[in-house]
């Protein structure tokens, strides 16, 4: 089955200018990034370069396996579904994904899962992102 999914394309492109961060956030009509999916991150300075953390929607995500209450579901295709009623805002998620891309919504302590929408691709002025597609088994 094909599927597409948010990819960084050349992250040495990346000027930290947090467009994408910024245009996540407005997925909800709200400013600011608190709740945005993706994390960008000065490496070591601005000569240093950054570095962009977006879900890599995995075909068997761990976030989802440590889940308690299955609020956190695997969809077929890779990345995962997440129904906030069930969620207990016990963190197993976040700590479980090797790299770092369930971010956290403070306020509702609840984790913040990119939907692979790619809403954000668009607001990337350098091409650091975007959708991709790939193959996946057994769907």
């Amino acid at each position: 089955m094909l599927t597409k999914k948010l990819d960084i394309i050349d992250a040495d492109r990346c000027v930290g200018c947090l467009s994408c961060v910024f245009a996540c956030a407005r997925r909800y009509g709200e400013g600011g990034y608190d709740r945005s999916a993706i994390a960008v991150r000065s490496v070591a300075g601005v000569e240093k370069g950054f570095v962009v953390i977006v879900c890599r929607a995995c075909t068997d995500p761990p976030c989802a396996k440590v889940c308690p209450t299955n609020a956190l579901v695997a969809k077929k295709g890779g990345g995962v579904f997440l129904n906030p009623n069930k969620c207990i805002g016990c963190g197993f998620c976040r700590n479980a994904c090797p790299i770092g891309a369930v971010m956290w919504d403070e306020a509702a302590n609840k984790p913040i899962i990119c939907v692979q929408c790619g809403y954000c691709v668009d607001f990337c002025p350098h091409d650091v992102i975007g959708i991709v597609e790939r193959q996946t088994e057994g769907v």
